[in-house]
């Protein structure tokens, strides 16, 4: 009960921060209520600049690949190297190019982006029913049209779900803007000797929300997209849910008895 009462203390001291403004650690200044809204502001810009170039790079280029039915190393090697490099390498290595500053936190947000757009996107090209391709080009469907009509409307949930994480993982990433003079929310859980513990509670907070948010905003935009014909019904979602084990077990046949 100790540790409980001391977790939800210091939450409510985190929340109490977000609400209302105070003096900062070192008293020079005044930190938290509405003096976090800059660092939300520049949080949302980063993760919104990042996401769009992100977008206009790796759906065109999955579309493409995909359509023409190649690229399947790009694709697995793009998953891989999304999940080996970390983005704290790729802002130092970058800082002596780019130098400090959004340009180069954008940079390496949109490099941590890319891969799951580029590789659902061009899965979901892919899994296009070959037969409804080979309809659309009987028909005398152009490649364009092809893609524009029936390629890409039915790979847009798997497009959408590339988004959706790479979304995620930008809002969290994004934290690491005070290391290249960015001030984003991380600022206030990096600095805490100028924010304190109260701080760096509320600016995870914070994040952990801008997250559940998207998460649920590409989610719902994910369903939407998703044709009707695709999405499995009430009824079969209920019926999956209460079949039992055994109902899956194949039976052996019941020899009548002679």
């Amino acid at each position: 009960m100790t540790v409980l009462a001391g977790v939800l203390n210091d939450f409510g001291n985190a929340i109490d921060f977000i609400l209302h403004k105070r003096e900062s650690v070192a008293g020079s200044t005044q930190v938290g209520g509405a003096q976090l809204w800059p660092l939300l502001v520049t949080h949302l810009q980063v993760v919104c600049y990042s996401m769009v170039v992100s977008a206009l790079l790796a759906i065109p280029l999955g579309v493409w690949l995909g359509h023409r039915g190649k690229g399947q190393f790009a694709a697995a090697s793009a998953a891989n190297v999304g999940r080996a490099v970390p983005s704290i390498a790729v802002l130092v290595f970058f800082s002596a190019y780019l130098g400090l500053g959004t340009i180069n936190l954008v940079f390496a947000m949109v490099l941590l982006a890319i891969p799951p757009i580029f590789t659902n996107t061009y899965v979901g090209v892919r899994q296009v029913d070959r037969d409804a391709v080979d309809a659309a080009r009987g028909m005398g469907m152009t490649g364009l049209q092809i893609v524009r009509r029936v390629e890409l409307p039915l790979a847009l949930p798997l497009v959408f779900g590339g988004l959706r994480t790479s979304t995620v993982n930008v809002i969290a990433t994004a934290t690491l803007g005070p290391l290249v003079g960015v001030l984003t929310l991380g600022d206030a859980i990096i600095n805490s000797n100028v924010y304190g513990p109260e701080g760096r509670l509320a600016g995870a907070i914070l994040v952990a929300v801008l997250a559940v948010v998207a998460e649920v905003t590409f989610a719902l935009l994910q369903r939407a997209v998703t044709p009707a014909g695709l999405r499995p019904s009430r009824s079969s979602r209920r019926a999956w849910s209460r079949r039992r084990p055994a109902d899956a077990t194949v039976q052996p046949p019941v020899t009548p008895a002679p």
